[in-house]
């Protein structure tokens, strides 16, 4: 049976209200979490039943001081250094390692995933030091550990974020462009003052909303004002982004982040590299997480793009 575009749509929109039904059903979080549940959310996939599944195809390093978690398929010709997500407070490398190592082998791509120091105990720049120190190792040495000087870079939500931090500061720090040859980036906030889209949210009980951001923010960047967190270190929205490559960048329109997405798309190609936007319609933030018609579109299209890109 074909599934068209309005029943993907169909089905979105009814995941998204069966998914807010069942969030109205339990209290809302007043503040930021405490360290046990810190500790939950983070043991059990952002408080899912069980915790993550760590394949024996993974491979546990440490890089430049950093932990990561490597995929390397039998044939590789590329590296993907690939930053999770989780409001640089929650997630891990090892907590998709079914995903990664399947795009691994679809893509022929080695896969770098950096287990990078979470925020409130690690707030900004600790989780975007342990990012720029694991791309300057890739581009130093992944040709003599992996036999390929093509390099990708990309993660979801606060990991998109990181992703463009990393490649901002390779260039502003070490002159280094164009090691990295492409950027896939998933939902991901790119200015921590709040773009409209975030403020005007408001409460919904989607997997994130006006309210749930901007706790994130203060655990992240703790005592910073709206104007502080404008700095471009910080919100890459107000960066110069020439000299970044070319990318492919994701959101839903239901997501509180998709103006970050569109306005930062729209500066990047005014920058002079290419980009595909993919606007998916009435995808929350965060869908790529469930089995959803538009996830499968989704991952597709990303395989797609990263099995070609720097080619």
């Amino acid at each position: 049976m074909t599934i068209t575009d309005e029943d993907c749509l169909a089905e979105t929109l009814a995941f998204n209200e069966q998914f807010e039904t069942a969030a109205a059903s339990r209290p809302a979080r007043q503040g930021p979490p405490d360290a046990a549940l810190l500790a939950t959310l983070r043991r059990n996939r952002l408080g899912g039943d069980t915790p993550p599944v760590r394949l024996p195809q993974g491979r546990d390093r440490v890089i430049e001081g950093v932990r990561a978690r490597v995929f390397v398929p039998e044939r590789v010709e590329g590296v993907y250094l690939h930053i999770h997500g989780g409001g640089w407070a929650f997630g891990s490398a090892d907590g998709q390692d079914e995903r990664l190592w399947m795009l691994a082998e679809q893509t022929r791509l080695a896969v770098v995933s950096v287990d990078y120091r979470l925020a409130p105990e690690h707030p900004f720049p600790a989780g975007a030091d342990d990012c720029e120190a694991a791309a300057r190792w890739l581009v130093r040495h992944a040709a003599a550990e992996f036999g390929t000087g093509r390099l990708l870079i990309g993660g979801e939500s606060a990991g998109a974020h990181l992703s463009v931090v990393t490649l901002l500061r390779l260039r502003d720090r070490h002159g280094i462009t164009g090691a990295f040859q492409a950027a896939h980036l998933l939902f991901g906030p790119y200015d921590l003052s709040m773009t409209p889209s975030q403020r005007s949210f408001g409460s919904r009980r989607l997997l994130s909303n006006t309210d749930t951001i901007r706790r994130t923010y203060e655990m992240f960047t703790p005592g910073m004002s709206p104007e502080q967190r404008r700095a471009p270190e910080i919100s890459p929205l107000f960066a110069d982004l020439a000299g970044l490559p070319p990318a492919r960048i994701v959101v839903g329109t239901e997501d509180p982040l998709r103006d970050d997405s569109l306005f930062l798309a729209e500066r990047w190609q005014a920058a002079g590299a290419p980009v595909q936007l993919g606007l998916v319609a009435g995808a929350m933030h965060g869908f790529t997480l469930f089995p959803l018609t538009v996830t499968e579109r989704e991952l597709r299209r990303q395989r797609d793009f990263l099995s070609t890109a720097g080619r």
